[in-house]
């Protein structure tokens, strides 16, 4: 089966990328090297090829109310323009999918999957809609995320629009000044008759949010296909002077470990409930959502395994698979593993039992052949 391409492949291939197979896609793993990618993020700021991920629209009479039974936080709470955090379960009360839900206004939302969940989210939502619309935009769009401590000045290099204006976890439709002029009509139903009064100019237009998954300040910018290179290009040259590099998957893997950040099919697996991975606000509880009734149980009962994070105290680099123990009894297994470029230490994240998962609990990582000493800690690794 042929790997699917972003709209960016071959602007990949002419910075020197490092290409690998993602989830059916063909995406870099990195440029320049995972550890000075990583370091540009944290120092200054990386552009990423973020167009793997999923798109879609739900609208229409009571989509709200479906957006809430989908999901487990509420997501009819929040006012147009806020973005949201959230799991979608199955009726066993197991992790389909985390994913960001932007409210657009007017009972219309826009949900990002993941790229490997996409096909089950898109049948799991089409399945539970009763009068709304459902538009499926993945293939249509394209998105850069540009993260770091001067990704604001990046992106104001981008548009007139006061970024200052658009807080953490909010999102509107921007106008971006790229290129001379754009007349080309929009396809997408995210982009589509939509008013762009935030910024001037005959640019393109996009969704632009303050979102990102490495931990750092950030911007997620969505946009159509078609208008992808030039986004691209404009950001990697724009925002060279400030420090800005390009950065692949190598490096977004390390940066969302640094911040104890869950990753889909690694950290759950479809096995797991919200409980066990937390964090704890990614679930409402004053609203009916499916999988409820099985989280309230569990809640009740106790006894389940958690994911914990742990920092190694010995040198070692931990990875998935490898087993945790405690006076020589196996507790679980490593979901996610590294060495911190931050911290120069391995880190971890892993399932143990909950009455093993208490903060500074001592634990060790099997790492080949020897017993690596590693504490539970609280996330983020790094603050």
């Amino acid at each position: 089966m042929p790997l699917h391409r972003t709209p960016l492949y071959d602007s990949h291939i002419a910075l020197g990328a490092k290409m690998i197979d993602f989830s059916v896609w063909e995406m870099p793993l990195q440029y320049s090297g995972i550890i000075d990618e990583h370091m540009a993020v944290r120092q200054k700021a990386g552009a990423f090829d973020v167009s793997h991920m999923g798109d879609f629209i739900v609208r229409g009479r009571d989509a709200s109310t479906l957006m809430d039974s989908l999901n487990t936080n509420k997501i009819s709470s929040a006012p147009k323009g806020k973005c949201t955090y959230s799991h979608l379960l199955n009726d066993r009360g197991e992790i389909l999918d985390d994913t960001i839900i932007a409210s657009l206004g007017n009972d219309e939302y826009f949900m990002v999957p993941n790229a490997a969940t996409t096909p089950k989210m898109r049948q799991w939502v089409k399945e539970h809609l009763k009068d709304q619309e459902f538009h499926d935009n993945s293939m249509d769009l394209a998105s850069v995320a540009v993260q770091g401590p001067v990704a604001k000045d990046v992106i104001a290099q981008l548009t007139t629009f006061d970024l200052s204006a658009l807080r953490f976890f909010w999102g509107a439709f921007v106008r971006l000044d790229l290129v001379e002029s754009r007349t080309h009509p929009l396809y997408s139903a995210l982009l589509k008759d939509r008013e762009m009064a935030n910024g001037s100019g005959d640019g393109i237009s996009a969704y632009v949010s303050r979102t990102g998954y490495t931990g750092e300040d950030g911007f997620e910018i969505v946009c159509e296909n078609m208008d992808a290179v030039p986004l691209w290009d404009a950001t990697i040259n724009r925002g060279r002077p400030l420090g800005l590099k390009p950065v692949g998957l190598g490096a977004r893997d390390t940066l969302r470990l640094e911040k104890g950040l869950l990753l889909s099919g690694t950290d759950f697996d479809g096995a797991q409930t919200s409980l066990q991975t937390g964090p704890s606000w990614v679930v409402d509880w004053d609203h009916d959502f499916i999988g409820k009734d099985r989280l309230v149980k569990q809640k009740s009962e106790g006894g389940y395994d958690k994911l914990v994070c742990m920092l190694c105290e010995d040198r070692g680099i931990p990875r998935h698979g490898y087993e945790i123990v405690s006076k020589e009894k196996k507790l679980g297994h490593v979901t996610s593993g590294t060495l911190s470029p931050v911290l120069r230490k391995g880190i971890a994240m892993g399932y143990v039992p909950s009455s093993e998962a208490s903060m500074g609990n001592e634990v060790e990582i099997e790492i080949r052949d020897t017993s690596v000493r590693a504490k539970i800690v609280k996330p983020p690794f790094v603050k």
